[in-house]
């Protein structure tokens, strides 16, 4: 798996780095257990030298952007200091991103990269996560990309965000759990002393939801969705844990998490069916019926509309590589 870390101008050493270390020390570790190592990691950029921190480091990029054909994934740390200057300095590589992800590449930004990401137009009309302090002027640059305040990472049709500072370590994480299995990401957390803080292996790596809203009464229908998720679970009955009327419950619901009961219903879902796709030998059916749904063509639409995928093509892509190494 071709894995390229964009060496961004304005960029700094501790951002850009720890992506390389974390799936060159997986294949290390892979190596170990007798495993192939999988993972084919590079620097591009749009310089074959490229300063960091101020010019006090200088990083040498394996290949330019104008030289790529083709890759897996492309992960976009961030910039720092005045953004306008960043976006800018980097705005000969946005072309790219956006070749690079219609020719089937995954991206992942870091951080405040997101901006960089959101330049290219690929983010209108999805969801994103970012640094905290830079969300309402994210929010105000960028009108047609919803941000989801509070989220530490956030995908949506084989784009990965992720929030703010060591976040980007949280994303990193989730990527190697992804492509190679939970006991490479456990193993790299320790390694780099991380909390890999996925609460005993639950199923909402990525959606993690809102919850720095402070509101008690909807934390509690959080808890109750993503413990219940595999039953049914109605708008009234969620309205009813907290004594309120349906459109009031909505209504708070809504302001508090950035999304509808029904649709923070179906994050926490298809969540719980990507982690079983991606962990276990369980058909479509099986994953299916184990998260709640039971109209197949309900299940399909949705896994869809949030991942990019039909629930067969996110198995077949993604268990492939559990299976094989």
């Amino acid at each position: 798996m071709k894995i390229s870390i964009f060496v961004p101008q304005y960029g700094t050493i501790e951002a850009i780095t720890p992506a390389f270390r974390a799936f060159n020390t997986a294949n290390e570790f892979l190596i170990y257990f007798g495993k192939k190592p999988i993972f084919d990691v590079e620097y591009v950029g749009l310089n074959k030298f490229v300063p960091a921190n101020n010019g006090e480091y200088t990083i040498k990029t394996n290949r330019l952007l104008c030289d790529i054909t083709k890759t897996d994934l492309l992960i976009i740390p961030p910039t720092f200091g005045n953004m306008d200057e960043g976006l800018k300095a980097n705005a000969e590589a946005i072309p790219y991103f956006k070749k690079f992800y219609l020719t089937g590449a995954s991206l992942a930004s870091l951080c405040v990269d997101a901006f960089l990401l959101a330049e290219t137009g690929l983010l209108n009309g999805k969801k994103c996560s970012t640094h905290w302090a830079y969300i309402n002027e994210f929010k105000e640059k960028y009108p047609q990309v919803e941000v989801e305040d509070g989220a530490v990472i956030t995908a949506y049709d084989n784009i990965y965000s992720s929030g703010g500072a060591s976040s980007l370590w949280n994303l990193i994480l989730y990527l190697v759990e992804k492509y190679a299995d939970r006991k490479i990401a456990v193993i790299i957390s320790k390694y780099f002393a991380l909390d890999i803080d996925r609460d005993s292996q639950t199923q909402f790596a990525i959606f993690r939801g809102q919850r720095n809203h402070g509101n008690v009464d909807i934390q509690k229908i959080q808890d109750y969705i993503e413990e219940n998720y595999g039953n049914k679970i109605t708008t009234d009955i969620l309205a009813n844990l907290i004594n309120t009327g349906r459109r009031t419950f909505e209504r708070r619901f809504k302001e508090a998490t950035n999304n509808t009961p029904i649709e923070y219903i179906q994050r926490v879902r298809i969540e719980a069916a990507k982690q079983f796709f991606e962990a276990s030998r369980k058909n479509v059916s099986e994953v299916m019926y184990g998260v709640g749904y039971t109209d197949n063509k309900a299940f399909r639409d949705v896994f869809k509309k949030i991942t990019g995928l039909t629930p067969i093509e996110y198995r077949n892509k993604f268990a492939k590589v559990l299976h094989d190494i």
